[in-house]
């Protein structure tokens, strides 16, 4: 007797079917399903030890599930403008220079899982982030396109909407914004492109915004309005969600509305992406890889320690350093014994920013960079 499938399963099928491209549906063998939610999914650990993500293995963060595809959807820049702009992707590629950025796309609850005590959330691991090539144009060229008055530039805002609807009336809407310095900064993008293709529904398509060195929440996918603000955008998402305590506090302390800022810049951080944590591997040459990147600065070295943290050696690292950018580095060494290794990996960056032993605990769970270890068997 064949077994039905259910209703639910069916509907998550489908949208997992629609929010890629035919050439990308390979993801599902890959990604990692978060929740029960089919837009949320995390990339393998194991495909961190490369410089780009391939897109179908690309982690997926929604918080409503996406809209439908629609590449002709219009993006319209309004607010304190002097001449309100409407423009859809094909425009924006065609009325202003391209330009491509490199960059780490991750989710500020990166990590929660691992904090201690344990916060509530997506209970993410370590594949909440890849790096990949992004295409579009400035988000500043827009706006001075639509006449930002100079008065306009001091304090404002520019608030971001999406495509993306809440499932009922009484669920708060996906606001955010960020400040105008941020806006203009020549690395933010409005994407039209990923790894050179043209974005997935799942990754935004037909624009997102691309904000360097920042914690995905910035990155708002199924872009419809820009607009220019005196104020920073309100509502659930922007004044109690993606906040961070302006202060250390003591793991598991509560911390009150004024102590808490937005939560920007992603701290240094390093991820081993091979040897496979709990693996196998033959006696002779053994390699440890990963990632290393700060949204601060360029990532300056990256050490590896193989006696819980008593001495450190060099990695080779292999990639155009930039903030907002990871490298990848590796440790080759020998191994004649048969045993278990134990292997500790931590970044710095050029402002002397260095990966902590342990991760700064927080009510949301944001930014674990604590050292990464992982261990395997050599027989």
């Amino acid at each position: 007797m064949h077994r039905m499938i259910g209703r639910r399963k069916l509907l998550e099928a489908a949208g997992l079917a629609l929010a890629f491209t035919p050439s990308t549906r390979a993801f599902a063998d890959d990604l990692l399903r978060q929740g029960r939610a089919p837009q949320n999914l995390a990339t393998p650990t194991g495909l961190f030890d490369r410089l780009i993500t391939p897109t179908p293995s690309f982690f997926v963060r929604s918080h409503f599930g996406p809209p439908a595809l629609d590449r002709a959807r219009p993006l319209r820049v309004t607010g304190l403008v002097t001449s309100a702009l409407t423009l859809d992707a094909a425009e924006l590629a065609r009325s202003f220079p391209p330009v491509t950025v490199t960059a780490v796309l991750q989710c500020a609850g990166n990590g929660r899982a691992l904090h201690e005590p344990r916060v509530p959330g997506l209970q993410w691991t370590h594949g909440a982030m890849g790096q990949a090539t992004f295409t579009g144009v400035r988000l500043g060229d827009l706006l001075r396109k639509a006449g930002v008055a100079p008065g306009n530039l001091a304090r404002t805002h520019v608030h971001l909407h999406g495509a993306d609807a809440p499932p009922k009336p009484q669920t708060p809407a996906f606001v955010r914004s960020i400040p105008i310095e941020r806006a203009l900064d020549p690395t933010t993008l409005v994407a039209y492109r990923m790894n050179g293709e043209d974005l997935t529904l799942a990754h935004g398509a037909p624009l997102r915004l691309v904000v360097p060195g920042w914690a995905g929440d910035h990155w708002v996918k199924w872009l419809v309005e820009l607009s220019l603000q005196k104020e920073e955008a309100r509502g659930f998402f922007m004044t109690t969600a993606y906040r961070m305590p302006t202060e250390e506090v003591a793991p598991g302390a509560a911390v009150p509305p004024e102590k808490m800022r937005p939560a920007t810049t992603f701290p240094v951080k390093s991820i081993i992406g091979a040897p496979a944590d709990g693996g196998r591997a033959p006696r002779g040459p053994q390699r440890v890889a990963g990632v290393a990147f700060s949204g601060v600065a360029p990532i300056a070295k990256v050490e590896v320690s193989l006696d819980d943290g008593k001495t450190w050696r060099a990695a080779k690292l292999e990639g155009a350093p930039g903030a907002g950018r990871w490298v990848v580095f590796e440790h080759r060494f020998d191994r004649s014994e048969p045993g278990r290794v134990r292997a500790l990996a931590r970044a710095t960056d050029r402002q002397g920013n260095t990966q902590p032993e342990r991760a700064a605990w927080n009510p949301s769970g944001y930014f674990w960079n604590a050292w990464h270890a992982v261990s395997w068997e050599v027989a």
